[in-house]
């Protein structure tokens, strides 16, 4: 079901998280969402920083805007995308280091590097119970960030599933692992329902990690399959949303978690066997590797390809012309009423700074723009490359690019 791309050919939009105003600085530290709002400091700063990256996404030029994922704590390297629900739904209890016996094959890292830094630093709370829904807010959030634009917002989250894969068992109500993955899927799906109940109709789910899985044990591997059917039970009843699947490898303070990073194993599960409408692909810190995996599916794409034209992990802000060519890169085995412009990931992991990160959003609309004209379609507003709308102007320069004035 196409909802916030219906309409749209080469929108543009950007992953998830982006980098927070300086004087956004309150956190919930795990507390309910409602209990926040009685804050009256950290209801303006809440709702006003919220004002704040809608507005940077819609001066960008954006077609799809998002909520920068700023219900999120400001903790180390963005661990709180992982633990929010975990902090919230019952059946967890209190944050430890993992042991190295629970950890996965590819989180271990040298001493000295900053992965190791980060894996070893953050902690995470025990099972000690059946898995229950409590809520999480998202309707609310979703609500006051919505009604900030008249533009489709997308509301990201990630899959429990990438959560559970960090988790260790302290409770005899589960025997083994799955039965937890599974309950955390239903509670998450009731989460989701009661944001599409709200009004919003596109929800992201970030990370179901299917290709790390496939890399590691194959696509065919009992544990994948399994996965891939709780993945599913967490988009039940959501047939009119437009569902985004995003993925990429690896967004810890920017870092890639891994090397091997082909699609090769996991582009027939995700175009074929997951539920969604849209997929989105780490592509250009990658070199655009893996675009030729679509050549045997470009007349027959289900899935909308949001391919990541920009990179979340350098500091170099692109230029529209580089975009373009990523753009057209893409074309060549991606229908454009199947293309979607985006970032590889989100910029706010502890990662790029705001004023990067706006740039980078801007040059991702910029850069669609080009190629909408040469493909003869319409293109779309971009604020921030108006000559007129520029905070500083330069005296001399021909007024009528500049917009009259200068100061």
């Amino acid at each position: 079901m196409f909802t916030a791309t219906k309409e749209l050919i080469l929108p543009t939009t950007v992953t998830g998280s982006f980098p927070r105003p300086r004087w956004y600085d309150v956190s919930m530290n795990g507390r309910p969402l409602d209990a926040c709002m009685l804050d009256v400091r950290f209801r303006e700063k809440f709702q006003d920083a919220l004002a704040v990256v809608v507005s940077d996404q819609e001066r960008a030029g954006l077609d799809i805007v998002g909520h920068g994922d700023f219900h999120l704590d400001e903790d180390l390297a963005g661990r709180c995308w992982l633990t929010y629900p975990l902090q919230r739904w019952k059946g967890f209890e209190g944050d430890y280091q993992q042991q190295e016996d629970d950890t996965a094959p590819w989180r271990h890292y040298a001493p000295g590097t900053l992965l190791n830094e980060i894996y070893s630093g953050w902690r995470w709370p025990h099972v000690v119970d059946k898995i229950e829904h409590r809520p999480l807010g998202y309707p609310k959030i979703w609500r006051m960030a919505q009604a900030k634009t008249r533009k489709p917002l997308k509301f990201g989250t990630c899959c429990s599933a990438a959560s559970a894969l960090f988790l260790d068992l302290y409770t005899d109500k589960y025997k083994d692992r799955r039965q937890l993955i599974w309950d955390m899927a239903e509670a998450m799906n009731k989460e989701l329902l009661a944001l599409r109940a709200a009004g919003c109709r596109c929800i992201q789910t970030e990370e179901p990690s299917f290709h790390f899985m496939a890399n590691s044990y194959g696509k065919d591997h009992d544990d994948v399959k399994f996965m891939i059917e709780a993945f599913n039970r967490e988009m039940q009843g959501l047939d009119d949303v437009e569902i985004w699947i995003h993925t990429c490898w690896g967004n810890p303070n920017m870092q890639r978690i891994r090397e091997d990073t082909s699609y090769a194993n996991s582009i027939e599960i995700y175009l074929e066997r997951c539920r969604g409408d849209v997929w989105t692909l780490e592509m250009k810190d990658r070199n655009q590797q893996d675009l030729e995996l679509f050549e045997p599916f470009k007349h027959d794409l289900k899935k909308k390809i949001a391919i990541g034209v920009v990179s979340h992990r350098t500091l170099q802000a692109d230029r529209p012309e580089e975009v373009a060519a990523e753009i057209r890169k893409a074309l060549k085995v991606i229908p454009p009423e199947r293309l979607i412009a985006s970032s590889d990931c989100g910029f706010g992991r502890q990662g790029a700074n705001r004023e990067i990160a706006f740039y980078k959003a801007s040059s991702i609309a910029q850069g669609a723009n080009i190629v909408r004209r040469e493909l003869g379609l319409q293109e779309t507003l971009v604020p921030a490359a108006d000559p007129a709308l520029q905070v500083d102007t330069i005296p001399g320069r021909d007024a009528a690019s500049t917009g009259g004035s200068h100061d």
